[in-house]
């Protein structure tokens, strides 16, 4: 299932929403611009490398990305659900949220991978985040959704309850199930980044002080 739009409207516009898939973009384009051994070095220092653990990593590799579909993919999810959580928290409630996200999941996937020397990067666990506060704050708004079914492809609608609940659970059956087969080491996804940020995204959502929706603002605004 892959996302296209979503029915809740914001009241506000999404400036740090917009800057952060920017800032995402400019980077993943910095680093088409090397070549194969400077980028390996720039991801080696620049990603979370859980071996050699540096705080700031986390921070950094947030905004790296290791293709077209992983940066694409990040982006998207991004503009479907940050605008509406940005739109609640405002903006720098939200800014603070995202990188508490991304700081949580990247540092649960150190915890889980401390010996390897794999590069950790992606914006995943701080969209993770934005994703668990909009299961709670949106849970009936509708996803229009496009949905592949072997050659098949159509659109439906589908509650933002059922689309990112079924995520969920996917992330945590595959990190667990690497994490066993692996016996302690997990490469590829960091599964566990989109769990902890997205436990992190739904208790941030309770704990920071929020406004009512665009949706529900714009109907008071109207009576």
């Amino acid at each position: 299932m892959f996302p296209l739009r979503d029915s809740e409207k914001s009241a506000s516009t999404p400036f740090v929403t917009v800057g952060l898939i920017l800032v995402n973009l400019f980077a993943f384009f910095y680093e088409l611009s090397l070549d194969d051994f400077s980028l390996n070095h720039f991801l080696a220092e620049w990603g979370t490398v859980p071996r050699d653990f540096q705080f700031t990593d986390i921070f950094t590799s947030m905004f790296l990305h290791g293709g077209w579909i992983h940066v694409i993919g990040n982006v998207w999810f991004l503009w479907i659900f940050g605008d509406n959580i940005e739109d609640i928290l405002g903006h720098f409630n939200y800014l603070i949220f995202y990188l508490l996200c991304g700081l949580t999941g990247g540092l649960l996937h150190v915890v889980f991978n401390s010996s390897s020397a794999v590069p950790a990067i992606g914006a995943s666990g701080a969209i993770s985040g934005v994703m668990g506060a909009y299961l709670l704050r949106f849970p009936r708004s509708r996803i229009h959704t496009l949905l592949f079914f072997f050659i098949f492809a159509t659109t439906i609608d589908v509650p933002a309850m059922l689309m990112i609940g079924y995520w969920f659970v996917v992330q945590l059956f595959s990190g667990f199930g690497h994490l066993a087969m692996a016996g302690g080491e997990q490469g590829g996804t960091a599964w566990f980044a989109h769990i902890g940020g997205f436990v992190a995204g739904m208790a941030l959502i309770r704990i920071l002080p929020t406004r009512p929706s665009g949706r529900v603002r714009q109907e008071f605004r109207w009576k």
